[in-house]
């Protein structure tokens, strides 16, 4: 796309971009089916009559239409694949910029944590949320990309929205103390201080891995401080020329680890009341591919 010019510029699609590859991503989880969506989208708009493309009173509202629907149909397949995924199945990570830290409700709207919640929602509930709690999206509009009328999209939106809320991280957390505690769990993970673990992991602490099938991972989730210290403590043994790094994950602070023995690992952690509650370890290499460059997300 190097050589568009000033007119591809001004084409809706691509003004749009960077909000349909969201709005699919958050609904798949899934990266590369997100681009997938997008590039149907866009076929779909480059195959009507310029006429009745000029005619569309609101590209963006039409755009983001056409982009549900298909994410959605894809959502139903993925959902019944997802069923046989060998150990626990968690989101496909994104390398991004700081900048999306900013924007508090984007950022928590894509952490890993919401979008491995967003996982237990029904396709439908899933769609209708994310439509209206991140994009707000009029309800009228969000009837008519899944399915339903504007009564039953509410009663969706609802349930939903306390299926969710029953889950989510209690409270947010500044990225100044989001730091302090990724550097401090980092510092006992990567020492074996058993102790400096102890006191960095919240007492119900989970840690979820996803290894595919592919990578070596816990495939159940592990409960509780002590054991998830048992299982992190061995880490400095386990591991060989491990380059590790810290790097915008999802909207927030996250861990990159290259290890030569077992591969490379990508950890989202989410932070309440200072100590670690949910550990999120990325492992499988299918789905490590875009944390290389930065990924253009926005509302």
């Amino acid at each position: 796309m190097s050589n568009l010019g000033a007119a591809d510029l001004q084409d809706p699609f691509l003004v749009h971009r960077g909000l349909l590859f969201t709005v699919a991503y958050e609904m798949l989880g899934s990266a590369a089916d997100a681009e997938d969506v997008v590039q149907e989208a866009w076929l779909r708009w480059a195959e009507l009559d310029p006429g009745v493309r000029a005619a569309v009173r609101d590209p963006r509202a039409y755009l983001v239409r056409t982009v549900s629907r298909q994410a959605l149909n894809r959502l139903r397949t993925l959902s019944r694949r997802r069923e046989d995924y060998v150990g626990q199945w968690l989101p496909e990570p994104l390398l991004t910029v700081p900048d999306v830290a900013e924007d508090v409700e984007l950022a928590e709207s894509v952490s890993i944590a919401m979008l491995t919640i967003l996982e237990s929602l029904a396709p439908v509930e899933r769609a209708v949320f994310v439509l209206r709690e991140v994009f707000d999206v009029p309800y009228a509009e969000i009837a008519e990309s899944v399915g339903k009328s504007a009564a039953a999209v509410r009663q969706i939106v609802s349930r939903a929205r306390s299926h969710v809320a029953a889950r989510r991280p209690r409270m947010r957390v500044d990225r100044s103390e989001q730091r302090e505690v990724v550097e401090s769990f980092l510092a006992a993970v990567t020492t074996g201080d058993v102790q400096g673990l102890m006191d960095v992991l919240a007492p119900e602490v989970i840690l979820i891995a996803d290894g595919g099938g592919v990578a070596q991972a816990v495939r159940v989730p592990v409960y509780g401080a002590k054991k998830v210290t048992n299982l992190l403590r061995l880490f400095p043994e386990a591991a060989q020329n491990p380059k590790i790094a810290l790097l915008w994950l999802n909207g927030a602070l996250g861990i990159r680890i290259d290890d030569e023995a077992g591969g490379p690992s990508l950890i989202s952690l989410v932070v309440e009341e200072g100590r670690v509650a949910r550990i999120f370890a990325m492992r499988n290499p299918d789905k490590l591919g875009r944390v290389e460059a930065e990924t253009r997300l926005e509302r």
